[in-house]
Order: structure tokens, then C-alpha cells, then sequence
């Protein structure tokens, strides 16, 4: 990536801003503290010691990085959407009223013995987990600002005057579902009174400017939102309070004038997404509306171009003067690890490029001074990387070069490659199989380590591995399992695991984001050229197949979730680097073939995800990531089965796309939603297998095979018998064994009791 030639650093000093920290801490304490609270180890008060801990941890390291404003209320115990619902007292009926105590709100988000946890869906194009707010006419909209006053309170203790941050009011509504078909729109004046009220409490608390994120700005708004938002800020914006309308992930674009028009103090846009949108925002500003430039990117981990930064900066001072200009990030920090002060394995070069959230806060810091010596020294860094050989492969830049259609497209069509496979492989009807992974047990966990550390051999680990393996395929044979996998015991992640095999990738040792709760995902990094040097999971499954006397199925991840699951390379186009891992698991595929697995899942959960935020930009997205997905998995034969998966995302807004996929078999989540998303499939008459889960794995609960049975019920509502699978939600990884055994025989039950019903 070549450096631009380096601009004038920012002369005047500006106020900085950071839009959110991570929660989870520099060693994941949030993450322990939670599952000790589940599972009973820890007491309420332990677990909000440490929440109260790294909060001013969070807080005092932010404000002596010299970040003017920051921010409170970014923290969760969970998700900051549930929080929201607590805050306006809007969370789901079904659970009850009141104030929400812990139980309360880990069962709306975890399940409880009495009802199904909220549903789960991503971030807009993030791998960020929301829980879906469910909007019905009985909500009490009671305000109870116990969390964000306190956080508030908690950091003027310590000499911090931070800027609460809330959902925006229409982010929060539009993001949410109608409860059996209530417009949520009618709620319109309720909520406004809500955010008044919750306003005047901060009023009341001297607070002088609060954070307002309306995301949903970035999108293309239903007719009728852009007078919602008018109705909703003309109320707002006449409190004493001063407002910062903080939007991110794309451009304001036809929703520009609508941002100016709700009048608020300031607004801050993301020009690491939208690059494009300062020469019309600039203009757009009403007399003394502030700017915050978010020019320091809050979702990738390179660092930041100061020159090209600067550019913006600058460009914003000259027309608003620098009174009016705030530095700050592009988006909250959640999106990225904590520091790098632990990476002492990475390569000393890729390190030299890389920021994580405290590293970006002295980028924002140190564009805000304008040092010229910090602009000389990042204006090297840049050209260093551009320099760098190891980012580039003439071999894979010439295999893709060469490719043809042919190399994108299956022999048959669909309908003569399942008649082929039925007779091949010789299922029942409502076949049942699971997602891939099963519980990575302490056991897992403590080997693994041992293996990384040194204090396990390879023979010794590999041993652990076998029996493990040979457990799992003995305990999936007795459940009656119809396609059995290998347990994936090898795999410390879906996509780390595969990028370990692969050329062009780095690795962090703590590199954690987290994904939902105490979920926390440790994204590899794409710094070069992908390449596959050798196979990644054929002798495991020829291991699990030896063992079987049933069907194996194996087991990849795609490369569109390789690729959103990454920390990807900015230097290249996107689709390139798709392509790349599309070809390196091509070879894995027809090893896995050769191999007499006649059943291999490509998992693509982050299809959706990937998904641009303007409809506009769809077509071009889905056209080279469909592609990908097909170059992938389009060299085998008629006889082989191609399975892909998919979780938490809106399938009806790519239904077309994913029959172009022209997977065999594709399952996805369904439990929590209650086979909704079927509607869909029926509308676009789908024409392949399909896979809707019958039960939550987020959840330790544990599903009756009568409910189960009630799910696959209203799938034959939509499907044909010969389209329907019975699976779970998602890989099995999480759960305990316990659960997983009670949940599998319920779920193999089910099945069987559906095929009897039906005289199969």
C-alpha cells in the first residue's frame, strides 16, 4: 500500500473523542467473571467488583491518553441494546415487569427454565451479536436510569467527566421486531417521552454532552422513518443538553440533510467507512455544529494513515476552523482487542502495523497535537508495509488470473445431483445430524493449552485426539445419528484453526473481541497472500470415518467467513483475498473427497454479515462472494453432497443469493425465532434441502422432544419432507456434554416420531 504523500500535520490542538472501549478487559475478566456467576462459582457481588474494577481501569486509561471526551455507559454485562430496553423500561413482556434484576436479564438473554431467551442477530455488518428488542403495545417504558447514572457517578469519583453514550431512539426501534405483527412505529410518542426523560436525569445530573448513536442513518430508511427522526429530535433537541449525533459503519449519503436537520449539537461521521462524505457534509452544517471526524478506524486493527488523516483534519479546520473539530475514532473500540502489549510471538514487522484499542487511542491523540515526529515515524510505517515482499504470491495471483466459468459451476444441476446422492447415500427421510463441533470440554481446553505451552508432546496430544474423537463418534452412533462428524477437538476456532494451515496469515495470543455475552473470538490477521501448503483436516476425518458405520461429514469453513472473521488487509480488494481462500480450500475439498467423505459443510455464517449497508452495493458484494463459495466447492463430483450453514442474520434479504450458492443442503438458526425465516424460503420457492434448527445451542437449556417435534411440524408447513433435516441451531461447542446427550436423543426422537407419524 503506498503512502500518500505526507500531509501537514493538524497545527491547532483539537478535542479528541473515543466512541467506546471493549469491555471484556486486557484478560478477559469480564469473560470469567460471568460464566463463574452462571455457574454458580462466584457470588453477584463478585462478579460487579470486577465490572466496577475495569471500568476505571477503562476510564483512567482513556483519559490519560488524553481523550477529552469519554465515554460511560459503553459497558455491558451483555449487550448494550438489552441495556437500552432496561434503561427506557422496554425489555420483552414475556419476561415480566418491574426492575430487572440479574436473573431476569441473563434469562432474556440466555434462556431461562420458563421462557426462550430474546433473539440474537449480528451488528449490522459486524461479527457483533444484538439481542433483538421485541416491540408490543403492553411495554411500561418506565425509566430506570440506575446503570448509567451510577457508571457516571463512578467515574467523577475518580476525576473523569465522561460523555454517556445511548442508543439513539430510532436505531433501538428499527432494530427491534413487532410481537405478532405490532407496528412498532406506534410507539413512536412512548419512546420519545422515555428519551426525554432519560435526558432530563442526566440534565439533573450536569451532564453537558451525551453521545447519541443512530447507526440506522447509515442505511436506507423504510418511507416514513426520516419524519420519525424529525418528530423524535425536534423533542430532544430542545433540552438543555448537548447532543452528538454519532453515526458510523458507512456514509450519511441521502440521509445527510436529515443528520443537519435534527439539529443537534454536533455529529460525527465515519471517514474510514465513507471516506467520500466530508466535502458534503461540510457545507451541510448548521452556524456552530461541531464535527467529530472519525478518521481512526474502529473496526480493523492496521494503523492509520496519518497523512491521509490528517488530509480530512485539515480540510475540516480550514472550512469550520478548529474550535468545531474533534478527532476522534470511527466507531466504539469494541470492535477490536484490547493492547498489544501481550503479542510477543507476532512477527516484529507485521506488529510494527498493526493497533489494537489502546494503541488507536494514541493515534487519535496524536493526531489531535500534531506532532511532527509521530507523523514522520507512522509515514514510515506505512511505506514499510507497502515495501514488504511477504505480503505478495505470484503463484496465487496467477492461479487466479487463470480462472474460467467452468471453475465456478457444479457438472448437474441441482435436482440430478440429489437424485444421484439419495441413491448413493441412502438417508431416511429428515435426516439428523449436528453442526460440527461438539463440547470443548476443560479436558479439550487443558491439552490444547499443554500442546501450545510444550508440556505435551505432538504424540501425546495427538493420542488425546484419537480418543477423544473415537468418544464422540461412539456416543453419536448410540444417539442414532443419521451423518456423523469428528467432534472438531482439534479446533481452537472455525476460522483461527484453518488460518494456522495457511500462508499470509498472523496470530495474536490475545487478540480477543468479543462476539455476543462472554463470547470472545480471537480473529486471526490476513497481512499477505493466501495459500494453502498442505491439507488441513483430512486426516482427522479419514481418522472419524475409519471408525464409523455410518456417513462421515466433513468439515470447513468458508471463505467469506474466513474472511469477515479475520482482521483482513486493506492494501488489496477484499474480493481478491475471498478468492485466495476460495482457492486454498478448493484443494481441501477434493483432498476431502479423495478421501471417501462423501458429505462436506462449507459453513458460511458470515454470508449476510458481509453484506454492505446501502442496497446499492449489494449486487456487487453478492456477486464475488457467491463466487467464492462456488469456486470453493464446485469441483467435486454429482455424488458428493455439499452442505453449508448459516446463523443469525435476516436470510430473507439474500434468499436469491443463497440459492445461487447451490449448496445440496443448507441449515441455519431457527429455534429462537420459531421457524419464521421459513416463510422466505417458501415465498422464493427454494428448491434444495434445508436444514432449520431445532433448538438453541446458546442456551443450557434443554429442549423436550415434543417441542422439537412441534418445530419440525411447522417446517413441513413450508417444506416438503424430502427438503427437510433436523439439526441443531449452531456447532455444539459451548454446551457441556450433559446437555448435549438430553438435547441430540430429544432432537433424534423428534425426527423419528415425524417419520412415523408419516407412515416413512
Amino acid at each position: 500500500m503506498a503512502a500518500e504523500s505526507v500531509s501537514s500535520p493538524v497545527t491547532e490542538k483539537l478535542k479528541t473523542a473515543n466512541l467506546g472501549f471493549p469491555r471484556m478487559g486486557r484478560q478477559r475478566e469480564l469473560k470469567f467473571a460471568l460464566e463463574g456467576f452462571w455457574t454458580g462459582k462466584h457470588a453477584e457481588k463478585e462478579l460487579l467488583d470486577v465490572a466496577s474494577a475495569l471500568r476505571k481501569k477503562h476510564w483512567t486509561l482513556q483519559h490519560a491518553a488524553g481523550i477529552d471526551f469519554v465515554p460511560s455507559n459503553d459497558f455491558s454485562f451483555y449487550d448494550q441494546i438489552l441495556d437500552a430496553l432496561v434503561l427506557i423500561g422496554a425489555t420483552p413482556e414475556r419476561f415480566g415487569a418491574g426492575t430487572v434484576t440479574f436473573d431476569r436479564y441473563f434469562a432474556m438473554a440466555r434462556n431461562s427454565r420458563e421462557q426462550t431467551a430474546m433473539e440474537m442477530t449480528k451488528w449490522f455488518d459486524t461479527n457483533y451479536h444484538y439481542l433483538v428488542p421485541e416491540w408490543s403495545d403492553g411495554l411500561s417504558f418506565n425509566i430506570d436510569t440506575t446503570k448509567l447514572l451510577g457508571e457516571l457517578a463512578e467515574a467523577r469519583a475518580l476525576g473523569i467527566e465522561t460523555r454517556p453514550v445511548l442508543i439513539g431512539p430510532l436505531t433501538l426501534l428499527l432494530l427491534g421486531k413487532g410481537v405478532d405483527g405490532f407496528d412498532p412505529m406506534t410507539l413512536l410518542p412512548k419512546l420519545t417521552k422515555a428519551y426525554e426523560e432519560v435526558l432530563q436525569a442526566l440534565i439533573a445530573a450536569d451532564v453537558p454532552w451525551v453521545q447519541i448513536d443512530e447507526p440506522m442513518l447509515v442505511t436506507d430508511l423504510e418511507d416514513g422513518v426520516d419524519e420519525a427522526y424529525r418528530h423524535v429530535y425536534a423533542q430532544l433537541a430542545k433540552l438543555p443538553v448537548k447532543l452528538m449525533l454519532t453515526t458510523y459503519f458507512d456514509s450519511l449519503a441521502d440521509n445527510l440533510h436529515l443528520a443537519v436537520d435534527l439539529n443537534t449539537a454536533g455529529i460525527h461521521v465515519d471517514l474510514v467507512r465513507g471516506p467520500n462524505q466530508l466535502d458534503d457534509i461540510l457545507p451541510a452544517l448548521r452556524p456552530e455544529q461541531l464535527l467529530s471526524v472519525g478518521c481512526v478506524e474502529g473496526r480493523n486493527i492496521w494503523l492509520t494513515d496519518f497523512s491521509a488523516a490528517a488530509s480530512k483534519i485539515n480540510t475540516a479546520i480550514a472550512k469550520l476552523g478548529p474550535e468545531r473539530v474533534i478527532v476522534a475514532s470511527s466507531s466504539s473500540l469494541l470492535h477490536v482487542p484490547h493492547d498489544l502489549c501481550a503479542e510477543t510471538n507476532l512477527d516484529a514487522r507485521v506488529k510494527s502495523w498493526l493497533r489494537f484499542a489502546e494503541e488507536k487511542l494514541a493515534e487519535i491523540v496524536a493526531l489531535g497535537r500534531g506532532d511532527q515526529a509521530e507523523y514522520k515515524a507512522n509515514a514510515e510505517a506505512i511505506a514499510d508495509r507497502a515495501a514488504a515482499e511477504s505480503t505478495t504470491n505470484p503463484r496465487v495471483r496467477a492461479a487466479l488470473a487463470v480462472l474460467e466459468e467452468k471453475d465456478f459451476k457444479r457438472t448437474s444441476p441441482y435436482p440430478e445431483r440429489a437424485a444421484m446422492q439419495r441413491r448413493k447415500l441412502g438417508l431416511p427421510l429428515f435426516p439428523t445430524t449436528t453442526i460440527g463441533s461438539f463440547p470443548q470440554t476443560p479436558e479439550v481446553r487443558k491439552h490444547r493449552a499443554a500442546r501450545k505451552n510444550g508440556r505435551e508432546t505432538a504424540e501425546q496430544y495427538d493420542a488425546f485426539l484419537r480418543k477423544a474423537i473415537a468418544e464422540c463418534v461412539r456416543e453419536q452412533e448410540r444417539i442414532g445419528l443419521d451423518v456423523l462428524v469428528h467432534g472438531e477437538f482439534e479446533r481452537n476456532d472455525m476460522v483461527e484453526y484453518f488460518a494456522e494451515f495457511l500462508d499470509g496469515f498472523a496470530f495474536t495470543e490475545s487478540g480477543w473481541v468479543q462476539s455476543y455475552g462472554s463470547r470472545c473470538v480471537k480473529p486471526p490477521v490476513i497481512y499477505g497472500d493466501v495459500a494453502r501448503p498442505k491439507p488441513m483436516t483430512v486426516k482427522w476425518s479419514e481418522y472419524a470415518r475409519s471408525l464409523m458405520t455410518r456417513l462421515m461429514k466433513g468439515m470447513l469453513t468458508g471463505p467469506i467467513t474466513v474472511l469477515q472473521w479475520s482482521f483482513v488487509r486493506n492494501d488489496i480488494p477484499r474480493q481478491q483475498t475471498a478468492w485466495q481462500i476460495a482457492l486454498a480450500l478448493r484443494d481441501e475439498v477434493k483432498d476431502l473427497e479423495s478421501a471417501g467423505i462423501d458429505i462436506i459443510q462449507v459453513d458460511e455464517p458470515a454470508l449476510r454479515e458481509g453484506l454492505p449497508l446501502r442496497h446499492a452495493d449489494w449486487p456487487a458484494y453478492l456477486d464475488w462472494a457467491i463466487e467464492a463459495f462456488k469456486l470453493a466447492t464446485s469441483a467435486v463430483s454429482n455424488g458428493t453432497q455439499i452442505h453449508t450453514h448459516m446463523c443469525y442474520c435476516e436470510f430473507e434479504d439474500i434468499l436469491p443469493s443463497i440459492a445461487a450458492l447451490d449448496a445440496d443442503v443448507i441449515s441455519m438458526e431457527s429455534a429462537r425465532s420459531r421457524m419464521d425465516l421459513l416463510d422466505a424460503f417458501r415465498a422464493h420457492k427454494y428448491p434444495n434441502e434445508i436444514g432449520p434448527g431445532v433448538y438453541d445451542i446458546h442456551s443450557p437449556r434443554v429442549p423436550s422432544s415434543e417441542e422439537m417435534h412441534e418445530l419440525l411440524k411447522l417446517a413441513l408447513e413450508v417444506l416438503t419432507p424430502e427438503q427437510l433435516w433436523v439439526n441443531p441451531d449452531c456447532g455444539l461447542k459451548t454446551r457441556t456434554w450433559p446437555e448435549t446427550i438430553s438435547a441430540l436423543e430429544n432432537m433424534c426422537k423428534a425426527a423419528a416420531e415425524l417419520r412415523l407419524q408419516l407412515g416413512a
